[in-house]
């Protein structure tokens, strides 16, 4: 049996000389790969990647996730090519449709995702392995990019269709903003679409991506999701949502008081249910939610942000007290 992958993912409201600090404590605690991702408006995770590529020697890098709406797939390619030359063979891509309502904030429209997002794939494909076809529409007689390599693609997905396409197309897949309990539900879809397709599953890299806030204080640990709840709340698909009895509207005020610099007002403007979303509290409740993960058949656990109110002691924490026991 193939020894469990674990990472850890933050978001890219850290600035890129912190997120190259969390990429270090990170490999120190021993983990397998680490992802920041590239939300509009606040830290751009490719200023952010090439730091953690030199600050570190083994651990996987990837960004979770690009858009093809803002940052064209030829760009993407670039990028990747280019950093290999200091990171090489630790790259992962992490691409996705994006959230509309942050498309929304800049004036883009995400139309036809699932089509856009499938695109995007093959022109990465075709430009980081030169024998992938050549994408409809452009010049066959275009450069190559210098030095390409291959770069895992992974699919951020939320929706059914997105998660069946990431079975079907992609290398591995991030099922984002799904609570713990229904990891096995984004599993089954992955692995239906990569049946569809003819291809071996069990070849994909299907990570059970969970939120976390670890702290032995409880209190500070419930805050930290609380706040990161609040604010990516909206961008949940309805399905989850109604799952636990709210809508998109109900997580709108905790936002808001996020956005407009009132975090004292978050946990009484979020829902109770809403905190079912992620994990919070001591190593060993983390320890127990996550036992579940390995049972449903994840190979591979992705802690995600907050991590804790001190997210630099929280890396550290889940590598010392709950990795270990999830590896037994």
């Amino acid at each position: 049996m193939t020894a469990p992958v674990f990472s850890i993912r933050v978001n890219n409201d850290l600035s890129p000389r912190r997120f190259a600090d969390m990429a270090e404590v990170a490999e120190t605690a021993g983990f397998d790969q680490v992802w920041m991702s590239n939300d509009l408006l606040l830290h751009s995770a490719l200023a952010a990647l090439p730091l953690a590529a030199t600050a570190t020697r083994r651990i996987g890098l990837g960004i979770g996730v690009l858009n093809p709406y803002t940052i064209h797939p030829a760009e993407m390619a670039m990028f990747f090519a280019s950093l290999g030359e200091v990171a090489a063979g630790r790259l992962m891509i992490g691409l996705g449709a994006g959230a509309a309502d942050f498309l929304g904030w800049v004036g883009v429209e995400r139309a036809r995702p699932l089509r856009a997002v499938e695109a995007a794939v093959g022109q990465l494909r075709h430009l980081l392995e030169p024998s992938a076809p050549i994408p409809g529409g452009w010049d066959a007689a275009a450069p190559a990019l210098p030095e390409p390599g291959r770069v895992p693609i992974y699919l951020g997905a939320m929706s059914p269709k997105m998660l069946t396409l990431a079975g079907r197309v992609a290398d591995g897949a991030l099922p984002l903003l799904f609570p713990p309990e229904r990891y096995a539900e984004a599993r089954a879809l992955v692995v239906a679409g990569a049946r569809e397709a003819g291809r071996a599953d069990g070849a994909l890299d299907i990570a059970a991506c969970v939120w976390c806030s670890v702290s032995h204080d409880q209190d500070e640990a419930e805050a930290a999701l609380a706040a990161k709840i609040a604010y990516y709340g909206p961008s949940f698909s309805a399905e989850v949502l109604h799952g636990l009895g709210l809508d998109a509207d109900d997580l709108r005020p905790a936002r808001e008081s996020v956005i407009s610099g009132r975090p004292g007002e978050v946990r009484r403007l979020i829902p109770s249910a809403a905190m079912k979303l992620g994990m919070a509290g001591r190593p060993e409740a983390i320890v127990d939610r996550c036992r579940g993960l390995i049972e449903a058949g994840a190979s591979h656990v992705s802690f995600g942000p907050p991590l804790g109110p001190d997210p630099r002691a929280a890396i550290a924490l889940i590598g010392e007290r709950v990795v270990p026991e999830l590896r037994r």
